[in-house]
């Protein structure tokens, strides 16, 4: 017999779908995103559904695209519409953390150097602080052996959050990141200022052996102080801007 599909939690609040549909573009707008990528939330109704556009370029993205699904990542009502493999990233996420509400999986450049080699990613500037001591790597090799690089199934993507522990961000060998977020700001913000921060670390280290990073202490004082405000003030203009066009 074929699987039933999920049951909807109920329609999601407008300005929560509103702010999912802004992030695919603000991401895309800042390059964090391109033609792949992708971004979720947590149903506001219920905290085992999220919701995630269907397999489109972020840049495209509107509320027609958005699907809602459960956290063994089957659509409540695909519609016949093409789904993003990786949806799994988000299912496990949100099944492993209670606190994440928003999540975004990128392939930005500039991070994919740390996933590769012995560097590790540490945070530059008081922007970053939400880096902490470190990022982790998922390297998707270690439990499956040869793959296509593609986190597309409940089980590796159990595996890759199990290593992003309760950090906001973890890499992934050869592929990208996933960050998270106790909201869709948070979520996009880290998303941005995570590919600023691995530039930046990148061109000091251009330029010297000798980099000082932020102290583990000084970047916890900046999470204890509100991490940025919340990103309040930069997400107001991400999101008139991406919404104006």
């Amino acid at each position: 017999m074929a699987q039933q599909p999920p049951t909807s939690a109920g329609l999601a609040d407008p300005a929560l779908i509103q702010d999912l549909v802004a992030a695919y573009r603000i991401l895309a707008q800042q390059g964090v995103l391109d033609g792949f990528g992708h971004v979720s939330a947590r149903h506001n109704r219920a905290a085992n559904r999220f919701i995630m556009s269907r397999s489109l370029a972020p840049e495209l993205v509107t509320a027609a695209d958005l699907i809602e699904f459960d956290l063994d990542g089957n659509a409540v009502d695909a519609k016949g519409r093409a789904l993003y493999s990786e949806r799994f990233i988000h299912a496990e996420i949100y099944r492993a953390r209670s606190d994440v509400r928003a999540v975004v999986h990128n392939h930005a450049p500039s991070v994919i150097p740390f996933g590769v080699t012995n560097v590790p990613l540490r945070p530059m500037y008081h922007m970053a602080s939400f880096i902490g001591s470190g990022v982790p790597v998922f390297d998707i090799r270690k439990l499956f052996g040869m793959t296509d690089m593609l986190v597309s199934d409940s089980a590796k993507a159990r595996t890759l959050a199990q290593t992003l522990g309760d950090k906001t961000c973890v890499l992934m060998r050869g592929h990208g990141v996933a960050v998270v977020g106790p909201n869709i700001p948070y979520a996009v913000g880290r998303s941005i200022y995570l590919d600023l921060n691995a530039k930046i670390q990148a061109q000091a280290m251009a330029l010297s052996g000798n980099v000082t990073y932020l102290d583990p202490q000084e970047a916890q004082k900046i999470m204890d102080a509100g991490e940025n405000r919340g990103y309040e003030r930069p997400w107001e203009l991400w999101k008139a801007k991406a919404m104006a066009k």
